[in-house]
């Protein structure tokens, strides 16, 4: 169990209104190193295995995140209060930088300046796959076989192009299949 917890729904939404801004692209590595690393609220493998569930869930996996450490502390009243920080302040300048963006997009530094920001986010989301690495040593399915289903995973998606709705059932239904079957009864 983690070692430490938010003192209230304040707190909450300030850190993760926080950790949102911190984010361009994606705030996962963000996520991972405040809630993990300087919070101390999760664990990495609490972190790892909420994740997990907030990937397979409908809606951005972060936002999910979230949600679930709200409720884990204060219920429902702190699931609002993290998701809001997720959001409130984000809304606000998206909307603004969109509202620029339908002025300069015109201009080719303006779009060549957003491409590049697009190495950047893969990077932020390849950095933090390796920093969790670890954690899979002790997944039932074993290292190997999660490297395995990983690259599976990357072949199908981003070099074959195969839809995501298609392969996290298939994969993913496999996956399950065999931690269920490793685990200990």
């Amino acid at each position: 169990m983690s070692e430490a917890r938010p003192a209230s729904t304040g707190e909450l939404f300030s850190a993760f209104t926080w950790l949102s801004l911190q984010g361009f692209g994606g705030v996962l590595a963000v996520a991972q190193r405040e809630l993990v690393e300087r919070h101390r609220w999760l664990t990495k493998d609490e972190f790892v295995e909420m994740l997990s569930v907030g990937q397979v869930l409908p809606g951005p996996n972060v936002c999910n995140l979230a949600l679930m450490i709200g409720d884990r502390y204060f219920g429902w009243r702190g699931a609002f209060a993290a998701l809001a920080g997720m959001l409130a302040v984000p809304l606000v300048i998206v909307v603004a930088l969109a509202a620029l963006y339908g002025q300069l997009s015109a201009i080719p530094a303006v779009a060549g300046a957003l491409r590049g920001m697009g190495a950047v986010a893969a990077g932020l989301v390849v950095a933090t796959g390796l920093k969790l690495l670890p954690t899979l040593r002790r997944n039932p399915m074993g290292l190997p076989l999660c490297l395995l289903i990983g690259g599976l995973t990357f072949a199908l998606v981003g070099w074959l192009r195969l839809p995501m709705i298609w392969v996290l059932p298939g994969l993913g239904s496999a996956a399950i299949a065999v931690a269920w079957w490793r685990l200990p009864r």
